[in-house]
Protein backbone atom coordinates (compact mmCIF):
# COMPACT_ATOMS: atom_id res chain seq x y z
CA UNK A 1 0.00 0.00 0.00
CA UNK A 2 2.78 2.50 0.93
CA UNK A 3 4.91 1.40 -1.91
CA UNK A 4 1.69 1.97 -4.46
CA UNK A 5 1.68 5.49 -2.48
CA UNK A 6 5.37 6.50 -3.50
CA UNK A 7 4.95 5.76 -7.26
CA UNK A 8 2.10 7.60 -7.36
CA UNK A 9 3.94 10.28 -6.41
CA UNK A 10 7.26 9.55 -8.18
CA UNK A 11 5.19 9.45 -11.43
CA UNK A 12 3.31 12.71 -10.48
CA UNK A 13 6.91 14.36 -10.57
CA UNK A 14 8.45 12.79 -13.40
CA UNK A 15 5.17 13.56 -15.87
CA UNK A 16 5.93 16.85 -16.15
CA UNK A 17 5.46 19.06 -19.15
CA UNK A 18 8.54 20.02 -20.60
CA UNK A 19 7.40 23.75 -19.58
CA UNK A 20 7.33 22.51 -15.70
CA UNK A 21 10.55 21.06 -16.25
CA UNK A 22 12.05 24.14 -17.48
CA UNK A 23 10.66 26.14 -14.81
CA UNK A 24 11.99 23.91 -11.73
CA UNK A 25 15.70 23.82 -13.92
CA UNK A 26 15.31 28.25 -13.71
CA UNK A 27 14.41 27.71 -10.11
CA UNK A 28 17.03 25.38 -9.93
CA UNK A 29 19.25 27.68 -11.38
CA UNK A 30 18.05 30.71 -9.27
CA UNK A 31 18.65 28.87 -6.25
CA UNK A 32 21.98 27.98 -6.63
CA UNK A 33 22.80 31.67 -7.95
CA UNK A 34 21.30 32.75 -4.48
CA UNK A 35 23.49 30.36 -2.69
CA UNK A 36 26.50 31.52 -4.67
CA UNK A 37 25.94 35.28 -3.98
CA UNK A 38 25.45 34.45 -0.20
CA UNK A 39 28.56 32.51 -0.17
CA UNK A 40 30.18 35.40 -1.72
CA UNK A 41 28.66 37.68 0.64
CA UNK A 42 29.37 35.64 3.74
CA UNK A 43 33.01 35.85 2.88
CA UNK A 44 32.84 39.11 1.85
CA UNK A 45 31.90 39.97 6.00
CA UNK A 46 34.28 37.10 6.73
CA UNK A 47 37.17 39.35 5.28
CA UNK A 48 35.42 43.07 6.52
CA UNK A 49 35.23 41.37 10.01
CA UNK A 50 39.31 40.61 9.98
CA UNK A 51 39.73 43.88 8.36
CA UNK A 52 37.80 45.54 11.48
CA UNK A 53 39.78 43.34 14.03
CA UNK A 54 42.67 44.45 12.77
CA UNK A 55 42.12 47.57 12.71
CA UNK A 56 40.49 47.45 16.51
CA UNK A 57 43.71 45.98 17.56
CA UNK A 58 45.84 48.60 15.99
CA UNK A 59 43.33 51.05 17.16
CA UNK A 60 44.13 49.58 20.56
CA UNK A 61 48.13 49.27 20.35
CA UNK A 62 47.82 53.08 19.40
CA UNK A 63 46.21 53.73 22.42
CA UNK A 64 47.98 51.90 25.21
CA UNK A 65 51.51 52.76 22.99
CA UNK A 66 50.49 56.68 23.34
CA UNK A 67 48.77 56.89 27.26
CA UNK A 68 52.24 54.77 28.09
CA UNK A 69 54.71 57.11 26.42
CA UNK A 70 52.55 60.62 27.19
CA UNK A 71 53.29 58.92 31.13
CA UNK A 72 56.71 59.02 30.56
CA UNK A 73 57.23 61.77 29.03
CA UNK A 74 55.74 64.15 31.27
CA UNK A 75 57.46 61.97 33.88
CA UNK A 76 60.47 62.04 32.23
CA UNK A 77 60.19 65.76 31.68
CA UNK A 78 59.92 66.74 34.75
CA UNK A 79 62.92 65.25 35.88
CA UNK A 80 64.65 66.89 33.17
CA UNK A 81 62.88 70.11 33.50
CA UNK A 82 64.52 69.72 37.82
CA UNK A 83 68.18 68.95 36.25
CA UNK A 84 68.09 71.72 34.10
CA UNK A 85 67.18 74.04 37.12
CA UNK A 86 70.17 72.50 38.96
CA UNK A 87 72.25 72.63 36.40
CA UNK A 88 71.73 76.67 36.62
CA UNK A 89 71.91 77.26 40.04
CA UNK A 90 75.22 75.08 39.74
CA UNK A 91 76.28 76.70 37.04
CA UNK A 92 75.61 80.23 38.40
CA UNK A 93 77.36 78.91 41.69
CA UNK A 94 80.43 77.61 39.70
CA UNK A 95 80.37 81.15 38.06
CA UNK A 96 80.18 83.01 41.58
CA UNK A 97 83.28 80.78 43.46
CA UNK A 98 85.40 81.40 39.84
CA UNK A 99 84.81 84.98 40.38
CA UNK A 100 85.59 85.59 43.89
CA UNK A 101 88.79 83.00 43.55
CA UNK A 102 89.70 85.23 41.17
CA UNK A 103 89.42 88.60 43.13
CA UNK A 104 91.33 86.66 46.42
CA UNK A 105 94.06 85.24 43.82
CA UNK A 106 95.02 89.05 42.55
CA UNK A 107 94.54 90.58 46.51
CA UNK A 108 97.30 87.32 47.35
CA UNK A 109 99.55 87.89 44.19
CA UNK A 110 99.19 91.84 44.99
CA UNK A 111 100.98 91.40 48.45
CA UNK A 112 104.77 92.26 48.54
CA UNK A 113 105.96 92.88 51.61
CA UNK A 114 109.07 94.54 49.75
CA UNK A 115 107.44 97.53 48.98
CA UNK A 116 106.26 98.36 52.89
CA UNK A 117 107.61 101.22 54.25
CA UNK A 118 108.36 100.89 57.78
CA UNK A 119 105.76 103.27 59.02
CA UNK A 120 103.35 101.56 56.55
CA UNK A 121 104.35 97.93 58.44
CA UNK A 122 102.21 97.37 60.74
CA UNK A 123 98.43 98.32 58.82
CA UNK A 124 99.64 96.24 55.86
CA UNK A 125 100.87 93.72 57.77
CA UNK A 126 97.38 93.76 59.14
CA UNK A 127 95.58 94.25 55.84
CA UNK A 128 97.68 91.48 53.94
CA UNK A 129 97.35 89.17 57.44
CA UNK A 130 93.27 89.88 56.54
CA UNK A 131 93.60 88.88 53.00
CA UNK A 132 94.69 85.76 53.40
CA UNK A 133 92.45 84.40 56.47
CA UNK A 134 89.57 85.85 54.03
CA UNK A 135 90.92 83.95 51.38
CA UNK A 136 91.09 81.02 53.48
CA UNK A 137 88.10 80.90 54.75
CA UNK A 138 86.25 81.40 51.35
CA UNK A 139 88.36 78.42 50.12
CA UNK A 140 87.35 75.95 52.72
CA UNK A 141 83.78 77.33 52.59
CA UNK A 142 83.90 76.39 48.43
CA UNK A 143 85.12 73.25 48.60
CA UNK A 144 81.86 71.71 48.99
CA UNK A 145 80.30 73.22 46.58
CA UNK A 146 83.11 72.72 44.31
CA UNK A 147 82.94 69.05 44.67
CA UNK A 148 80.58 67.06 42.34
CA UNK A 149 78.16 65.00 44.41
CA UNK A 150 78.14 61.09 41.75
CA UNK A 151 76.68 57.51 42.57
CA UNK A 152 79.92 56.41 42.70
CA UNK A 153 81.66 59.19 44.68
CA UNK A 154 78.59 58.35 47.41
CA UNK A 155 79.34 54.36 46.73
CA UNK A 156 83.16 54.47 47.82
CA UNK A 157 82.38 57.18 50.42
CA UNK A 158 79.91 54.89 52.36
CA UNK A 159 82.64 51.73 51.66
CA UNK A 160 85.50 53.49 53.13
CA UNK A 161 83.33 56.09 55.78
CA UNK A 162 83.98 53.38 59.12
CA UNK A 163 87.40 53.74 58.24
CA UNK A 164 87.69 57.28 57.64
CA UNK A 165 85.46 57.69 60.82
CA UNK A 166 87.94 55.36 63.17
CA UNK A 167 90.65 57.24 61.90
CA UNK A 168 89.55 60.61 62.62
CA UNK A 169 89.14 59.16 65.97
CA UNK A 170 92.98 58.40 66.01
CA UNK A 171 93.56 61.82 65.31
CA UNK A 172 94.74 63.30 68.52
CA UNK A 173 96.40 66.37 69.80
CA UNK A 174 99.88 66.34 67.73
CA UNK A 175 98.07 66.09 64.06
CA UNK A 176 95.53 68.56 65.05
CA UNK A 177 99.22 70.75 66.06
CA UNK A 178 100.58 69.91 62.93
CA UNK A 179 97.77 70.86 60.63
CA UNK A 180 96.89 74.24 62.68
CA UNK A 181 100.38 74.77 61.77
CA UNK A 182 100.78 74.37 58.71
CA UNK A 183 97.40 76.24 58.18
CA UNK A 184 99.00 79.35 59.55
CA UNK A 185 102.18 78.76 57.70
CA UNK A 186 101.93 81.55 55.26
CA UNK A 187 100.01 84.06 58.05
CA UNK A 188 104.06 83.22 59.70
CA UNK A 189 105.77 83.69 56.45
CA UNK A 190 104.69 86.79 55.89
CA UNK A 191 105.02 87.87 59.33
CA UNK A 192 108.80 87.38 59.71
CA UNK A 193 109.46 88.70 56.16
CA UNK A 194 107.33 92.06 57.61
CA UNK A 195 109.73 91.89 60.35
CA UNK A 196 112.55 91.20 58.46
CA UNK A 197 112.17 94.28 56.27
CA UNK A 198 111.18 96.26 59.08
CA UNK A 199 114.40 95.84 60.68
CA UNK A 200 116.47 95.80 57.66
CA UNK A 201 114.81 99.59 56.91
CA UNK A 202 115.49 100.53 60.87
CA UNK A 203 118.99 99.74 60.33
CA UNK A 204 119.39 101.05 57.20
CA UNK A 205 118.54 104.36 58.42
Amino acid sequence: MGSDHSSKLSDTYLNLTDEENGELGDKVQQVRAELESLKQKQEEIEREKARLEELKRRQDSLDQGRSDLLDKFTRALVVVQREIEESQKRVEQMHSIHQSFSQHLSHLEAINTRSWSPQDLPRELSKAISAVEDARSEYIKAQAKISVDTTSDDDSYSTSADGDYSFEEDRGFFFWLKNGFAFTLPLQAIAVIAILIYIWNASAN
